[in-house]
């Protein structure tokens, strides 16, 4: 689609949002920032800002609250990964990890009757309140308490908000699970995630870096959902086919290089995915768009044919007026020839 096209159903208000907006945040994308003007109704400033907090870290005005947002449910299935172990670059040792995935299903299935059984013999207590967002506040706070405010924005807020506005935003979400009692976790927190070159990637606009310990409730739900065994633990997650998807795992130790490598690897094989989105998306703009022009063309219309009809009625009642008038006059005029011929 190129750019006539791509504009062909804005009007130029919007065209000149679309471009203020671009020189604005800095998004080189035109599809990307006309996605996010929609989604703000256009409103400039609304959308600016909204990029401006996610830079920072702070959740979306779509993300919801941690209390009162669903998440996306994530798709984790290892024919649908890039795995990377501390042994391997790539993804070449991948049977064992399928027969690892098929006998852990088993495993879960498996737990899950049971505890769901023995429930309803025993039913457990209600589990305390827990606040997702303080979880993640906590691991942030400890960073940078021990390895410094060297890092890569950290999204700063549950992972329920993290996931919608990587839906949202048509963004890879990355995300590391931390085990302080780990020295793999303390050597990934002190030589890979200060590297200038990390910072410099996961602050790219396409991103969104989520992080968490795992002995945190926030941190163990996340690692059971993920199905995280070794740890320094990475995902990555995007929209792929509608569905939030676990598109790449690594676990164990990793230099910088390798890091930025291996997350390069894994956006690139999914890329065309967000661009699948935002270009259908666009499509469905335009669509709704047309139809929205195709409305207002046949209300007018139909206004139009209204307004003649009441003309061609208003017409036709002062003929009818003015007919009754002149039969009036003439019945008037007979009567008095009448009387005065009669008179004589």
């Amino acid at each position: 689609m190129d750019q006539e096209d791509f504009t062909a159903d804005l009007c130029a208000e919007q065209i000149g949002k679309l471009f203020q907006f671009q020189d604005l945040t800095g998004i080189e994308s035109l599809p990307t920032c006309r996605d996010v003007l929609q989604r703000h109704n256009w409103d400039l400033e609304s959308a600016v800002q909204d990029q401006l907090n996610l830079r920072e870290g702070r959740p979306s005005v779509f993300a919801g609250t941690s209390e009162t947002s669903s998440a996306p449910t994530v798709v984790v299935d290892p024919t649908r990964q890039q795995i990377f172990n501390s042994e391997s670059s790539g993804t070449g040792n991948f049977l064992p990890f399928v027969i690892d995935y098929i006998l852990r299903t088993f495993y879960n299935t498996f737990v899950s009757v049971v505890r769901f059984t023995w429930s309803l013999v025993w039913p457990e207590p209600r589990p305390p309140i827990t606040d997702p967002v303080a979880d993640v506040g906590k691991f942030i706070l400890n960073y940078e308490s021990v390895y410094g405010n060297g890092h890569p924005v950290y999204y700063r807020g549950s992972y329920k908000q993290a996931l919608n506005d990587a839906k949202q935003e048509l963004r890879f979400l990355v995300i590391y699970l931390h085990q302080n009692d780990q020295s793999d976790c303390s050597n990934f927190c002190s030589s890979v995630l200060p590297n200038s070159n990390v910072i410099s990637f996961l602050n790219e606009s396409n991103i969104l870096f989520w992080a968490c310990e795992q002995d945190t409730n926030e941190g163990n739900r996340v690692a059971t959902a993920l199905q995280a065994n070794v740890y320094p633990y990475v995902a990555v997650v995007v929209l792929r086919e509608s569905r939030m998807t676990l598109v790449g795992r690594m676990e164990g130790p990793v230099s910088p290089e390798e890091f930025i490598r291996r997350l390069r690897s894994v956006f690139e094989a999914n890329e065309a995915y967000l661009i699948a989105a935002r270009a259908e998306r666009i499509e469905r703009s335009f669509n709704q768009s047309l139809r929205e022009q195709q409305d207002r063309a046949y209300l007018e219309s139909l206004r139009a044919d209204e307004q003649k009809e009441q003309l061609k009625k208003e017409k036709e009642n002062q003929e009818r007026e003015e007919r009754m008038q002149k039969e009036q006059l003439k019945k008037e005029k007979e009567n008095q020839e009448r009387e005065e011929r009669m008179q004589k």
